[in-house]
Protein backbone atom coordinates (compact mmCIF):
# COMPACT_ATOMS: atom_id res chain seq x y z
CA UNK A 1 0.00 0.00 0.00
CA UNK A 2 1.51 3.79 -1.34
CA UNK A 3 1.07 6.89 -0.14
CA UNK A 4 1.75 9.64 -2.73
CA UNK A 5 1.40 13.06 -1.55
CA UNK A 6 1.34 16.16 -4.22
CA UNK A 7 -0.23 13.68 -6.28
CA UNK A 8 -2.51 15.54 -8.21
CA UNK A 9 -0.09 16.55 -11.01
CA UNK A 10 3.67 16.03 -11.72
CA UNK A 11 5.73 14.19 -10.22
CA UNK A 12 2.89 12.97 -7.47
CA UNK A 13 0.80 12.08 -10.29
CA UNK A 14 2.66 10.28 -12.71
CA UNK A 15 4.38 8.24 -9.54
CA UNK A 16 1.10 7.17 -8.40
CA UNK A 17 0.65 6.03 -12.14
CA UNK A 18 3.76 3.68 -11.97
CA UNK A 19 3.18 2.22 -8.92
CA UNK A 20 -0.16 1.69 -10.47
CA UNK A 21 1.45 0.08 -13.05
CA UNK A 22 3.09 -2.60 -10.10
CA UNK A 23 -0.11 -3.10 -9.33
CA UNK A 24 0.30 -1.21 -5.76
CA UNK A 25 -3.05 -0.06 -3.69
CA UNK A 26 -2.61 3.78 -4.01
CA UNK A 27 -3.81 6.79 -1.63
CA UNK A 28 -2.95 9.80 -3.91
CA UNK A 29 -3.05 13.22 -1.28
CA UNK A 30 -3.14 16.60 -2.41
CA UNK A 31 -4.61 19.91 -1.77
CA UNK A 32 -6.22 20.13 -5.09
CA UNK A 33 -8.81 18.24 -4.32
CA UNK A 34 -10.51 17.59 -7.33
CA UNK A 35 -7.15 16.65 -9.27
CA UNK A 36 -6.23 14.19 -7.12
CA UNK A 37 -9.55 12.27 -7.02
CA UNK A 38 -9.37 12.30 -10.87
CA UNK A 39 -5.68 10.42 -10.77
CA UNK A 40 -7.46 8.20 -8.17
CA UNK A 41 -10.15 7.91 -10.81
CA UNK A 42 -8.18 7.08 -13.75
CA UNK A 43 -6.06 4.50 -11.89
CA UNK A 44 -9.94 2.61 -10.56
CA UNK A 45 -10.68 2.91 -14.01
CA UNK A 46 -7.97 0.32 -14.97
CA UNK A 47 -9.04 -1.96 -12.53
CA UNK A 48 -6.64 -0.70 -9.61
CA UNK A 49 -7.54 0.15 -5.84
CA UNK A 50 -7.20 3.65 -5.43
CA UNK A 51 -8.04 6.33 -3.32
CA UNK A 52 -7.75 9.87 -3.56
CA UNK A 53 -7.74 12.61 -0.40
CA UNK A 54 -8.29 16.17 -0.30
CA UNK A 55 -5.57 17.25 2.02
CA UNK A 56 -3.14 19.74 2.99
CA UNK A 57 0.10 18.00 3.80
CA UNK A 58 1.40 20.91 5.55
CA UNK A 59 -1.65 20.56 8.11
CA UNK A 60 -1.01 17.98 10.94
CA UNK A 61 -4.64 17.93 11.41
CA UNK A 62 -5.43 16.98 8.10
CA UNK A 63 -2.59 14.40 7.45
CA UNK A 64 -4.19 12.52 10.65
CA UNK A 65 -6.95 12.48 9.25
CA UNK A 66 -5.57 11.44 5.87
CA UNK A 67 -4.11 8.56 6.76
CA UNK A 68 -6.72 7.42 9.36
CA UNK A 69 -8.99 6.70 6.12
CA UNK A 70 -6.11 4.88 4.72
CA UNK A 71 -5.81 2.43 7.50
CA UNK A 72 -9.57 2.20 7.61
CA UNK A 73 -9.37 0.79 3.76
CA UNK A 74 -6.10 -0.85 4.03
CA UNK A 75 -4.83 -1.36 7.44
CA UNK A 76 -1.06 -0.87 6.11
CA UNK A 77 1.26 1.57 4.99
CA UNK A 78 4.06 0.07 2.89
CA UNK A 79 5.55 2.89 1.08
CA UNK A 80 5.11 6.62 1.77
CA UNK A 81 6.85 8.94 -1.13
CA UNK A 82 7.04 12.91 0.35
CA UNK A 83 6.44 14.35 -2.78
CA UNK A 84 4.74 17.81 -1.46
CA UNK A 85 6.16 21.47 -2.33
CA UNK A 86 7.49 23.03 -4.87
CA UNK A 87 7.63 26.59 -5.68
CA UNK A 88 5.57 28.90 -8.03
CA UNK A 89 7.36 32.10 -8.47
CA UNK A 90 11.07 32.85 -9.07
CA UNK A 91 11.77 35.75 -6.70
CA UNK A 92 14.85 37.17 -5.36
CA UNK A 93 15.76 36.79 -1.86
CA UNK A 94 15.20 40.38 -0.77
CA UNK A 95 12.03 40.36 -2.32
CA UNK A 96 10.90 37.28 -0.15
CA UNK A 97 8.70 38.20 2.58
CA UNK A 98 8.80 36.10 6.12
CA UNK A 99 5.53 35.01 5.58
CA UNK A 100 6.49 33.02 2.07
CA UNK A 101 9.43 32.00 3.33
CA UNK A 102 7.47 30.07 5.72
CA UNK A 103 4.91 28.62 3.27
CA UNK A 104 8.00 27.51 1.13
CA UNK A 105 9.35 25.87 4.49
CA UNK A 106 6.47 24.14 5.48
CA UNK A 107 5.48 22.50 1.78
CA UNK A 108 8.36 21.14 0.99
CA UNK A 109 9.88 20.42 4.40
CA UNK A 110 6.91 20.34 7.09
CA UNK A 111 4.79 18.66 5.29
CA UNK A 112 7.56 15.97 4.70
CA UNK A 113 8.07 16.17 8.84
CA UNK A 114 4.33 15.97 9.35
CA UNK A 115 3.30 12.78 7.17
CA UNK A 116 6.31 10.72 8.36
CA UNK A 117 5.33 11.25 11.56
CA UNK A 118 1.41 10.27 10.98
CA UNK A 119 2.96 7.18 9.13
CA UNK A 120 5.92 5.72 11.00
CA UNK A 121 3.78 4.22 14.17
CA UNK A 122 2.26 1.97 11.49
CA UNK A 123 5.63 0.89 9.84
CA UNK A 124 6.46 0.12 13.23
CA UNK A 125 3.78 -1.61 13.93
CA UNK A 126 4.91 -3.53 10.98
CA UNK A 127 8.50 -3.61 11.28
CA UNK A 128 8.56 -2.70 7.76
CA UNK A 129 8.41 0.13 5.81
CA UNK A 130 9.82 2.83 2.93
CA UNK A 131 9.84 6.34 3.12
CA UNK A 132 11.33 7.97 -0.26
CA UNK A 133 11.76 12.02 0.17
CA UNK A 134 11.70 14.12 -3.05
CA UNK A 135 14.59 16.45 -2.48
CA UNK A 136 16.07 18.89 -5.33
CA UNK A 137 19.52 19.13 -7.24
CA UNK A 138 19.83 22.98 -5.37
CA UNK A 139 19.93 21.09 -2.40
CA UNK A 140 23.40 20.31 -2.39
CA UNK A 141 24.88 23.07 -5.56
CA UNK A 142 23.98 25.62 -7.12
CA UNK A 143 23.13 24.05 -10.40
CA UNK A 144 20.43 25.95 -11.17
CA UNK A 145 18.87 29.58 -9.84
CA UNK A 146 15.64 28.66 -8.02
CA UNK A 147 14.26 30.50 -4.75
CA UNK A 148 16.62 30.37 -1.95
CA UNK A 149 13.94 29.72 0.62
CA UNK A 150 13.09 26.80 -1.80
CA UNK A 151 16.78 25.31 -1.34
CA UNK A 152 17.00 26.02 2.03
CA UNK A 153 14.23 23.49 2.12
CA UNK A 154 15.27 20.97 -0.17
CA UNK A 155 18.58 20.66 1.82
CA UNK A 156 16.26 20.32 4.87
CA UNK A 157 14.88 17.66 3.00
CA UNK A 158 18.51 16.07 2.50
CA UNK A 159 19.13 16.15 6.58
CA UNK A 160 16.11 14.84 7.11
CA UNK A 161 16.34 11.90 5.50
CA UNK A 162 19.56 10.87 6.60
CA UNK A 163 18.52 11.52 10.15
CA UNK A 164 15.46 9.69 10.22
CA UNK A 165 17.23 6.24 8.73
CA UNK A 166 20.02 6.37 10.95
CA UNK A 167 16.80 6.46 13.63
CA UNK A 168 14.45 3.83 11.96
CA UNK A 169 16.49 1.29 10.72
CA UNK A 170 16.51 -0.74 13.14
CA UNK A 171 12.59 -0.95 13.00
CA UNK A 172 13.17 -2.10 9.58
CA UNK A 173 12.33 1.25 7.90
CA UNK A 174 14.00 2.62 4.86
CA UNK A 175 14.24 6.26 4.22
CA UNK A 176 16.01 7.68 1.12
CA UNK A 177 15.86 10.80 -1.23
CA UNK A 178 15.81 11.56 -5.04
CA UNK A 179 16.71 14.45 -6.14
CA UNK A 180 15.11 15.52 -9.65
CA UNK A 181 17.37 18.20 -11.33
CA UNK A 182 15.02 20.69 -13.61
CA UNK A 183 12.13 18.70 -14.51
CA UNK A 184 9.41 19.43 -17.19
CA UNK A 185 6.23 19.67 -15.47
CA UNK A 186 3.75 22.55 -16.09
CA UNK A 187 5.01 24.22 -12.38
CA UNK A 188 8.91 24.54 -13.58
CA UNK A 189 7.87 25.37 -17.25
CA UNK A 190 5.83 28.29 -15.69
CA UNK A 191 8.01 29.33 -13.44
CA UNK A 192 10.43 30.54 -16.50
CA UNK A 193 10.27 32.19 -19.74
CA UNK A 194 10.63 29.29 -22.68
CA UNK A 195 14.06 31.02 -23.20
CA UNK A 196 15.34 30.80 -19.90
CA UNK A 197 14.01 27.03 -20.11
CA UNK A 198 15.95 26.52 -22.99
CA UNK A 199 19.23 27.98 -20.91
CA UNK A 200 18.66 25.60 -18.22
CA UNK A 201 18.35 22.90 -20.53
CA UNK A 202 21.38 23.44 -22.73
CA UNK A 203 23.46 23.82 -19.47
CA UNK A 204 22.35 20.31 -18.49
CA UNK A 205 25.15 17.82 -19.91
CA UNK A 206 22.57 15.17 -20.84
CA UNK A 207 20.90 18.44 -22.97
CA UNK A 208 17.32 18.18 -22.29
CA UNK A 209 15.29 18.39 -19.30
CA UNK A 210 14.21 15.30 -16.84
CA UNK A 211 10.65 13.74 -17.47
CA UNK A 212 8.80 12.80 -14.83
CA UNK A 213 8.70 9.12 -15.63
CA UNK A 214 12.06 9.21 -15.23
CA UNK A 215 12.04 10.56 -11.61
CA UNK A 216 8.86 8.19 -10.89
CA UNK A 217 11.40 4.96 -12.20
CA UNK A 218 13.82 6.49 -9.37
CA UNK A 219 11.19 6.56 -6.67
CA UNK A 220 10.15 3.24 -7.36
CA UNK A 221 13.28 1.83 -7.46
CA UNK A 222 14.12 2.84 -3.92
CA UNK A 223 10.47 1.37 -2.64
CA UNK A 224 11.48 -1.94 -3.95
CA UNK A 225 12.88 -5.02 -2.67
CA UNK A 226 15.85 -4.48 -5.36
CA UNK A 227 16.64 -1.60 -2.51
CA UNK A 228 16.40 -3.20 0.48
CA UNK A 229 19.91 -2.74 1.52
CA UNK A 230 19.99 1.02 0.52
CA UNK A 231 19.60 3.77 3.36
CA UNK A 232 19.90 7.31 3.89
CA UNK A 233 21.02 7.75 0.27
CA UNK A 234 20.40 10.46 -1.88
CA UNK A 235 19.28 9.48 -5.56
CA UNK A 236 20.67 11.96 -7.88
CA UNK A 237 18.68 12.24 -11.36
CA UNK A 238 19.50 15.46 -12.93
CA UNK A 239 21.11 14.22 -16.85
CA UNK A 240 24.63 15.49 -15.07
CA UNK A 241 23.19 18.89 -13.84
CA UNK A 242 25.28 18.73 -10.60
CA UNK A 243 27.51 15.57 -9.48
CA UNK A 244 28.45 15.20 -5.85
Amino acid sequence: MVIVTGAAKGIGAVTAEAFGREGARIAALDIDGPGVEAVAAGLAARGLDALGLKTDATSAAAVGAAVDAVLVRWGRVDVLVNNAGGFAVMRAFEDTSEAEWEAILRSNLTSAFLVTKAVLPVMKRQRAGRIVNLASVVARGGAVRVPAHYAAAKAGVVALTRMLALEVAEAGITVNAVAPGTTATDRVLAARTPDETARVAAAIPLGRLGQPAEIAEAILFLASEAASFVTGAVLDVNGGQEMA
